[in-house]
């Protein structure tokens, strides 16, 4: 009876009045004890009110709705597909909407809808992916802000591939812990040539000039990344590198320089198609013929050989490097052995020898710069020297 008063009233109610009344019953649908007969009337009523001219209406069913198990299905469908100012409240947290229906509206609502779904908790894989690969930028960064989402490996690289050259994105991905390293370096990578198409469209360098400076911090950049990599990370952090040709002869030679035998190993695994177990045994062979077997399979040029040669003899000398930081600089007394070797080497090419005198400067800069760090940090614990002679 009251649902019929309520059927009667509703149709000369200004909008407002309509919007709290029909507030009202969608709470009384959900909390009230209400007879069988009464909440089928109810819930028609309710069904009949999703065709109300005013918004204010239909927003008020999706307020009430939105965060319910025990809504009417059917409602929360119709309201999830409403315009967008009603339904992402519903799009946003309502557990009724299964994979498919989200997906779905992923493909075909605006950027305000895939936010909202971006944002909703324990965001499955699936659902993630359709946002990585057709939502906008601002719903692929609520989707990296979501603690709760899951993503695959390949919906990280399509965020990097589509919004990568967006420094919010970069930012947003970078200071994740759990990130890939593939997608960490992807995302460098990204960084590098926005750089360069920056510095090249204000002439202030050449295009070969800012492409070589990329080309460079890309490869430091690996090797940092790599040093933090472990197991299947590094691992796919490889097979990213060699997609992208970026697993060069030069780059493999920095990571031996560096001291960072994990990523020498596995990028000789990866380029000659072995065992990273049976490659590990193999470098420990002092006697410089296994090396260069795989060298040759790994297909470098013969003028590398020495490079490679000199440069393992000296890290089995020091040591690994125990340290993340260390792994991931050049050392210079490395540098410059194999540099000077290389200097009397006939078979050791021009490129190659332009390309250790480069690690051999950058490697005294970075070693001139930690020595100044350290002289800074010591000086903060030593009193002046007038406070000395005061004593």
């Amino acid at each position: 009876m009251i649902v019929r008063q309520f059927i009667s009233w509703i149709r000369t109610a200004p909008a407002g009045e309509r919007a709290e009344a029909t507030r009202a019953l969608a709470r009384a649908w959900l909390i009230s004890d209400l007879s069988n007969d009464d909440r089928i009337a109810a819930e028609g009523a309710l069904l009949m009110l999703l065709d109300d001219p005013s918004p204010l209406v239909r927003q008020a069913m999706a307020e009430v709705f939105a965060r319910s198990s025990d809504a009417p299905a059917a409602i929360v469908q119709a309201l999830a597909l409403d315009q967008p100012s009603i339904a992402l409240p519903v799009l946003e947290h309502s557990p009724l909407l299964i994979d498919a229906d989200l997906v779905d509206i992923v493909a075909t609502g605006n950027s305000d809808m895939q936010c909202a779904i971006a944002r909703r908790l324990h965001l499955p894989p699936s659902v993630s992916a359709a946002i990585a690969e057709v939502g906008s930028a601002a719903a692929a960064l609520e989707l990296i802000e979501n603690a709760y989402a899951e993503l695959a490996p390949f919906s990280w690289d399509r965020i990097v591939e589509r919004h990568g050259h967006l420094a919010a994105i970069r930012e947003s991905m970078l200071v994740l812990e759990g990130l890939p390293a593939a997608t960490r370096a992807a995302l460098v990578a990204k960084l590098s040539e926005t750089l360069a198409q920056f510095v090249v469209a204000r002439n202030w360098l050449s295009a070969d000039r800012a492409g070589r400076l990329a080309s460079e911090a890309r490869e430091r950049s690996a090797v940092n990344i790599a040093a933090r990599s472990r197991g299947e990370d590094m691992a796919g952090l490889i097979r990213h590198l060699r997609a992208t040709g970026q697993l060069t002869a030069g780059l493999i030679l920095r990571a031996l320089l560096s001291g960072n035998l994990d990523l020498f190993d596995a990028s000789l695994a990866e380029l000659a198609d072995l065992p990273l177990a049976r490659v590990t045994a193999l470098l420990h062979d002092r006697g410089g013929a296994s090396l260069q077997a795989l060298l040759i399979r790994a297909g470098f040029p013969e003028s590398t050989f020495g490079a490679f040669r000199i440069a393992l003899e000296v890290s089995q000398e020091t040591g690994f490097v125990d340290t993340v930081g260390g792994a991931a600089r050049l050392r210079r007394r490395m540098v410059e052995r194999v540099l000077t070797y290389c200097e009397t080497d006939r078979k050791a090419a021009e490129p190659l020898l332009i390309l250790l005198r480069r690690f051999a400067t950058e490697s005294a800069r970075e070693e001139a710069r930690m020595f100044c760090e350290e002289l800074v940090a010591d000086e903060a614990f030593v009193p002046p020297v007038r406070d000395l002679i005061a004593a």
